[in-house]
């Protein structure tokens, strides 16, 4: 196979699947790290949180690559349900990462939302995540239906 027969939607999830899997390892070296210089020998909840995530969302993002492949939706729609999902993937590994690093909270969803010394309103939040469970849930149900269109027609 060429790369150059895949689409651009089909490249990116790639791409992203390697990099989210780069990222699991360095969170690993970082949870590692954190476990050796815990007296509890435990990292950060939400240290713990980026590197799992960051791991599963690697074999997610090439998921998302094959349902792309064999989608009958146009190459921009592809790209559009494609980067949706890939963009909430990687705000919520930033995210988990932040309040890692920060150690400010063990549950973000605690109000106050805490965000280092800053309290976030519970509206954006909320929209925060209304957007993520909407965006990924949908992207991901349109590119279902678009593979599965092409592989029982």
């Amino acid at each position: 196979m060429n790369a150059m027969d895949l689409d651009v939607a089909v490249k990116g999830a790639i791409l992203a699947s390697g990099i989210f899997l780069w990222v699991g390892m360095l969170t690993g070296v970082w949870k590692y790290w954190q476990i050796r210089h815990s007296p509890q020998a435990r990292a950060h909840y939400y240290v713990d949180i980026a590197h799992r995530s960051s791991l599963l969302y690697a074999p997610a993002s090439l998921i998302l690559a094959a349902m792309a492949y064999f989608s009958v939706w146009s190459t921009e729609l592809n790209l559009l349900l494609v980067a949706i999902n890939l963009f909430f993937f990687a705000f919520s590994i930033l995210s988990y990462a932040l309040h890692g690093y920060l150690k400010d909270t063990t549950n973000q969803f605690k109000t106050p939302h805490q965000l280092g010394k800053w309290h976030l309103p519970k509206s954006l939040m909320s929209l925060a995540m209304l957007l993520l469970v909407l965006g990924e849930v949908l992207a991901t149900l349109l590119l279902v239906v678009g593979a599965g269109l092409y592989l029982w027609a």
